[in-house]
């Protein structure tokens, strides 16, 4: 049997409690990070009329649904 004073034993619980907290954080910090950049995946800003769709094609110019001009894919939000 191992013998722990009371003061160690806490210090190990709120160490352990700390680092599974902080990596919590950093994992749903990620995961946020890899949805926004996902989202912002298929977005195109018209140059036109400023709106921002979603084109999911692999066409070099999509066509804007509000306005009908031609758009270059750009990347946006800066991720």
């Amino acid at each position: 049997m191992i013998r722990v004073e009371l003061p160690v034993l806490i210090f190990i619980y709120i160490y352990v409690f700390a680092v599974v907290v902080c990596g919590l954080w950093l994992f749903s910090g990620w995961q946020r990070q890899k949805r926004r950049k996902q989202a912002l995946r298929y977005a195109v800003r018209c140059t036109i009329c400023a709106s921002i769709f979603e084109d999911k094609t692999t066409d070099p110019l999509p066509r804007c649904p509000r306005c009908g001009s031609l758009n270059e894919r750009r990347q946006l939000g800066g991720l």
